[in-house]
């Protein structure tokens, strides 16, 4: 028993350990958002910026992290692919904002389930929907499909929405690109280069009303 327990003290001052270094880091301006997403998570806050409280919301597949489940929504739902398929369900409610942030690369039919998305908005409502286009397969449970920022715009349009009311937005550079070659998601960290270039995007996404 004393061994137990003198294992479970060393593994809790390793745990206190590693939330104090977490928040010296934190207190030095150390930033842990994925490096390949951080413009466009700073593309959706200052959308939802001050629309957020008025607003009804629903995520698809926002894992144990969502950004965006912590906002002071009106009303916030959400439903998990694949037990709610995007590609054939929709709820029976609507809303003002529905949110794909990294799901339409890992359905089989990304264009059915964008006018899924756009069923399910109200009128005036948009559609969040982020994807990567230059980052490795990662299947959960597949992985299909990879969108440049032309090709995000179309099949948007091809879904319902219109054309007019897409707004398509990308980041990447080569920089970020050579990081992730072979790796996992890399933290924006200290001082990442943040440059862009157009022909390297490493995530696309939209703001888009039917």
């Amino acid at each position: 028993m004393s061994g137990i327990l003198s294992v479970a003290r060393g593994e809790s001052g390793h745990v206190r350990g590693f939330w104090r270094l977490k928040r010296l880091l934190a207190r030095l301006g150390y930033d842990e958002r994925n490096w390949l997403r951080v413009r466009q998570i700073e593309a959706f806050e200052a959308f939802l910026r001050g629309r957020a409280e008025t607003a009804t919301a629903l995520e698809i597949s926002p894992g144990w992290n969502s950004h965006w489940r912590k906002l002071p929504w009106r009303s916030y739902a959400s439903v998990e692919y694949p037990v709610f398929d995007i590609c054939r369900d929709v709820t029976g409610e609507r809303y003002d904002v529905v949110i794909a942030d990294q799901v339409l690369e890992h359905v089989a039919r990304p264009v059915q389930a964008a006018a899924n998305i756009r069923q399910m908005l109200r009128p005036g409502g948009v559609a969040l929907v982020a994807m990567p286009f230059l980052f490795r397969v990662h299947a959960r449970p597949h992985d299909y499909t990879r969108w440049t920022p032309a090709g995000l715009r179309q099949g948007l349009v091809d879904a319902g929405f219109s054309a007019e009311r897409i707004h398509v937005e990308a980041w990447g550079n080569r920089a970020c690109a050579r990081a992730h070659l072979g790796g996992e998601v890399k933290p924006y960290g200290f001082w990442r280069d943040m440059r862009n270039e157009d022909e390297y995007p490493l995530m696309v996404w939209a703001f888009a009303e039917p």
